[in-house]
C-alpha cells in the first residue's frame, strides 16, 4: 500500500485533489446554466420586435436637383411609420435627404414616392432607414 499511496501523491491523485476537481467541476457548471439562461432570456426578448422591410423600387433624376424616388415598405399593419430616403451622387456622396411620414395602413406592404430635393445632381436614390412611429 505504501508504494500505492506514493504513486498517488506523487503524479496528484490524492483526496484533496478530487475535491478540487470536483469543485471546479461544479462551478464550471453553475457558470454554464447561468450563462445559457441569460443568453434564452435575451434572445425572447428580442424576438418580439416587429419587422421592417424595405425596397427600392426605382427612382427617375427628373434634373439637376430633383428626384424622384419609388419605394415600398412592409410593416406590421394599423402602426405609422417614418422613413429616412436619400439621394448619392457619383462619389456616393449624399445630396439630399428628407425624412417622410406614413401613416397607418390597414396593408401590410405600401409603396409610395418621394420628390426629393438635391444640392447637384443625383445618380441614385433609395431608402436609409425606416423605424415605426
Amino acid at each position: 500500500m505504501a508504494v500505492s499511496s506514493d504513486l498517488d501523491t506523487r503524479y496528484g491523485r490524492s483526496r484533496n485533489h478530487k475535491k478540487r476537481d470536483r469543485t471546479v467541476l461544479w462551478i464550471l457548471a453553475c457558470v454554464f446554466v447561468v450563462v445559457f439562461g441569460a443568453w434564452v432570456v435575451w434572445a425572447g426578448l428580442d424576438a418580439g420586435k416587429p419587422v421592417i422591410e424595405t425596397r427600392d423600387l426605382g427612382y427617375t433624376i427628373v434634373d439637376d436637383n430633383l428626384i424622384s424616388i419609388d419605394s415600398e415598405v412592409s410593416a406590421p399593419t394599423d402602426t405609422a411609420m417614418s422613413c429616412a430616403v436619400q439621394a448619392l451622387n457619383q462619389s456616393f456622396t449624399v445630396v439630399g435627404w428628407k425624412v417622410i411620414d406614413l401613416p397607418p395602413s390597414k396593408k401590410f406592404t405600401r409603396t409610395f414616392t418621394v420628390d426629393l430635393r438635391t444640392s447637384e445632381l443625383s445618380t441614385t436614390g433609395l431608402i436609409y432607414r425606416c423605424w415605426l412611429t
